[in-house]
């Protein structure tokens, strides 16, 4: 875990909603394809967005020439380096919810659409997905039912209830567990000296 995100202050909302849409390194096809779809829904939605949109580098130069026609702010990237500035600037991020994903959110404070990947090992992204939006940090949409009219109202429903957003980070925060990685060492360290 990287600790600069446990560092990232709440941010006030701005003009235009911040979505950050990333399916991890290797992208998402579900996510970019719910993403291209969503586009002309939010354009013609009256609410102001930006996405930056990690794409993986199997669909990037497709979806990066789309997205430069659909009239929306932003930009389209096969990866991001620097993803803890991509977190700090967010309002919203979409993301699938492997552990890595949720404890990042957890140590931001970041509000979340979690689209948990339906062939992960036991089935583990759903589990986090929907602790996540029982605990109020979260809104979960199965795979199957992800598309760009799906992610679209989930975002409009969001920007348009009052403090939502704000809620939800503050939720998030709540399953986050700073220093947790020292605190494992040192109780492995307690445990090997017998």
């Amino acid at each position: 875990m990287r600790e600069e995100l446990f560092r990232i202050p709440a941010k006030p909302r701005g003009e235009a909603l911040q979505i950050l849409i990333t399916g991890g390194s290797q992208g998402s096809r579900t996510l970019n394809q719910a993403a291209r779809e969503s586009w002309p829904l939010l354009r013609d939605s009256g609410l102001r967005v930006r996405l930056v949109h990690q794409t993986g580098r199997a669909e990037f130069e497709k979806l990066r020439d789309g997205f430069a026609q659909s009239g929306l702010e932003g930009e389209v990237v096969p990866f991001i380096t620097e993803m803890p500035a991509a977190f700090l600037a967010a309002d919203l991020i979409v993301c699938r919810s492997g552990a890595g994903a949720v404890s990042e959110l957890a140590a931001s404070g970041k509000p979340s659409i979690l689209v948990p990947f339906p062939f992960a090992a036991d089935d583990h992204q759903t589990r986090n997905a929907e602790a996540m939006e029982r605990g109020g940090a979260a809104r979960l949409v199965r795979d199957e039912e992800m598309t760009g009219e799906r992610l679209a109202a989930a975002v409009k429903e969001l920007a348009a209830e009052a403090g939502a957003l704000e809620r939800m980070g503050e939720a998030a925060r709540r399953f986050a567990h700073p220093g947790a990685a020292r605190r494992a060492a040192e109780i492995l360290e307690e445990v090997g000296r017998g």
